[in-house]
């Protein structure tokens, strides 16, 4: 498969000449909505012949239970797990349920295995520290809760659970890591994988609530497998930047191998990326999480112009809307998943973690595909 970027003068047809493909064969492979509205910066995919023999890895797509069906259905054939999006509990250790008797049902059908996460959101979309201490600090609430789980991943058919605590309280960081030894060794004994979601971490000492509490090498040895979230540099309230730049996404890694085997590791990987309005102002601006797709279909609508960061290896553009307000895009394309793929092969990674597959990225898959063959269990 070879990326190749649009230039100035491109048409979807001169590219299939160029490279000798059929463009109803280009258009295919794409997935193109609207092949002859192509922007300069677009990354477009063109299929080869032959290849290397590609490693095996996990790839985790997390999802909502809310999912459009047709959306996981395509995504099925790239996944070997899916982790439905949260189960919540309450003090006492009884389990909140998620309606999730059909996405589990459509992973089957694909031979994909779904996950339980389990965390400590509240209704109101935030993680309370004030749950994650009243459970961690009471062990009657505890073996509740692990029977509970135990009982509704034996009914449901799921083959693990992923812990997403996070801004655990500092002073629970030896009782968090008591929990997540705790809670593997009982669900491993009844034949069920453990995974714990673990903020993006540089050093050991790293202050800050996100990352106080999650103690790698414990963490690590603990469960299973890990989760690395190295995405959201960018995000709703923050400056403009890229959501995963490859730069600060490989000082997370570096640590991270100091700490964890890389065969229990996922690399998290973003599904999205953000329209912010320009000016940015600080505790005011709020960006809005867009699609990948979508953000290339807003350069067209705007005559925008793609860009791309050598450093973050990541796409970006500027554009003006109606009202003539500025606004400046970050997003992924083949050549940033590509990077991602690339640290995934160079530090020997288990697999990569998703968050998450709500909106289909076909781009994304192809590279996921034409770099590695995505383990089935």
């Amino acid at each position: 498969m070879i990326i190749y970027v649009v230039k100035s003068g491109d048409t979807i047809t001169s590219i299939g000449e160029r490279y000798g493909v059929p463009v109803e064969e280009l258009i295919a492979y794409n997935q193109f909505e609207n092949p002859e509205q192509l922007v300069v910066g677009q990354t477009i995919l063109i299929p080869q012949e032959g290849g290397e023999p590609r490693r095996e890895i996990a790839v985790n797509g997390y999802m909502y239970p809310y999912i459009n069906p047709e959306i996981l259905r395509q995504t099925l054939p790239y996944l070997t797990f899916g982790t439905l999006f949260t189960y919540g509990f309450t003090p006492d250790g009884t389990l909140i349920p998620i309606p999730d008797e059909i996405p589990i049902g459509i992973m089957k059908s694909g031979q994909v295995e779904p996950f339980l996460l389990l965390s400590t959101l509240t209704t109101e979309g935030v993680f309370s520290n004030s749950l994650a201490h009243s459970m961690l600090n009471d062990e009657e609430a505890q073996d509740k809760l692990i029977e509970n789980l135990l009982e509704t991943m034996t009914s449901k058919g799921y083959y693990g659970l992923d812990i997403d605590f996070e801004y655990v309280l500092p002073e629970d960081k030896e009782a968090y890591s008591r929990f997540v030894e705790k809670v593997t060794e009982r669900l491993n004994q009844e034949g069920f994988k453990v995974m714990v979601a673990l903020a993006p971490k540089t050093s050991a000492d790293q202050p800050g609530l996100l990352y106080e509490s999650h103690n790698y090498e414990r963490l690590g040895a603990a469960a299973d497998w890990v989760l690395l979230m190295t995405y959201e540099w960018g995000y709703t309230y923050g400056p403009p930047m890229a959501v995963a730049p490859i730069n600060k996404v490989r000082e997370v890694l570096d640590y991270a191998v100091t700490e964890i085997p890389p065969e229990k590791i996922f690399m998290g990987i973003p599904n999205y990326g953000y329209d912010w309005t320009l000016p940015y102002i600080r505790g005011e601006s709020r960006a809005r999480s867009i699609g990948n797709v979508e953000a290339v279909e807003i350069a067209a609508k705007h005559g925008a112009v793609i860009e791309y960061d050598e450093m973050a290896q990541t796409p970006y553009f500027y554009y003006s809307d109606e009202l003539g307000t500025e606004h400046v895009v970050w997003f992924e394309d083949a050549r940033s998943i590509q990077a991602k793929m690339d640290l995934i092969e160079e530090y020997g990674f288990y697999g990569a973690g998703y968050w998450n597959i709500m909106k289909f990225f076909p781009q994304n898959w192809l590279v996921v595909e034409n770099n590695f063959t995505v383990k089935k269990i």
